[in-house]
C-alpha cells in the first residue's frame, strides 16, 4: 500500500513583497519653519482660503487630526472675532487641552469663515459631500499630502502628525522644556511626550552642554 501524500502545500518560490515596500516607515518628521512658510505662500498664491485656514490651525493647535476636523465655529469664534485661545476635549483621552491662535491663524480663519458662513454649532471645515458633517481625517491626510508635495517634499515622508509635531518640536529645541510640550500636546504622561518627540541621549547631552553652572 502506497503511503498517502502529504496535504501540506509546497512552499512557493514567488518572492514575498512587504505591504509597505517603498513607504516611509517610522515617525513622521515635523516641518521646518522655512517649509511652513513655503506651504503658506503656495496656498495664498493659489487662493486656497480653506486650506490655508486648516493648515494654520493645524500648526497652532497641535491637535490630532480627529480633533482638528471636529472643531466647531463656536469653539474658535466669539462676538464675530477669532479667539486668541481655545479649549477642546480630546477625543482620544477625554481630557481638555488648550491652544493658542496666533495673528496669522486668526486672519486666515476669519477669511475662511467669512466665505464659509454658518452658525456657531456648525463645523469649521464641512464635508463637501454632506455640509452637515465635517471633513474626514482621510481627506485631511490627503490635503496634507498635497501641501507637502506642492513644495517638493515627498508625500509619503510627511503626514498629519508632522503638523502636530511642528510647533512643539521648535519649542523643545529652543527651550528644552518637556513639561511645557507635554501640556501643549495634551499628553497624560511625560514618557509619551519623550517618545513622541523622539528625544534621545544626544538631545539631552546637547542641552546639558549648553548649560553652565
Amino acid at each position: 500500500m502506497q503511503p498517502s501524500k502529504s496535504k501540506t502545500a509546497s512552499p512557493t518560490t514567488r518572492p514575498v513583497v512587504p505591504w509597505n515596500k517603498g513607504a516611509f516607515v517610522g515617525p513622521k518628521p515635523p516641518l521646518k519653519p522655512k517649509q511652513v512658510w513655503s506651504i503658506r505662500l503656495t496656498l495664498q498664491r493659489e487662493g486656497r482660503v480653506r486650506d490655508l485656514a486648516l493648515f494654520d490651525l493645524a500648526i497652532d493647535s497641535k491637535l490630532r487630526g480627529c480633533d482638528l476636523v471636529r472643531l466647531r465655529i463656536g469653539q474658535l469664534v466669539i462676538n464675530a472675532t477669532a479667539r486668541h485661545r481655545a479649549t477642546i476635549v480630546q477625543q482620544k483621552t477625554g481630557k481638555p487641552v488648550q491652544f493658542e491662535l496666533t495673528e496669522q491663524t486668526r486672519e486666515s480663519l476669519v477669511a475662511w469663515l467669512t466665505r464659509r458662513g454658518g452658525g456657531l454649532q456648525d463645523f469649521v471645515f464641512p464635508s463637501r459631500m454632506d455640509g452637515d458633517e465635517h471633513i474626514s481625517t482621510r481627506q485631511y491626510a490627503r490635503l496634507v499630502g498635497d501641501w507637502v508635495e506642492g513644495i517638493g517634499l515627498g508625500r509619503s515622508a510627511y503626514g498629519t502628525h508632522s503638523l502636530r509635531r511642528t510647533k512643539v518640536a521648535l519649542i523643545y529645541k529652543r527651550t528644552g522644556n518637556l513639561r511645557a510640550v507635554q501640556i501643549l500636546l495634551g499628553h497624560t504622561k511625560l514618557e509619551s511626550t519623550v517618545r513622541y518627540l523622539g528625544v534621545d541621549v544626544e538631545d539631552a547631552l546637547t542641552l546639558s552642554e549648553g548649560t553652565e553652572v
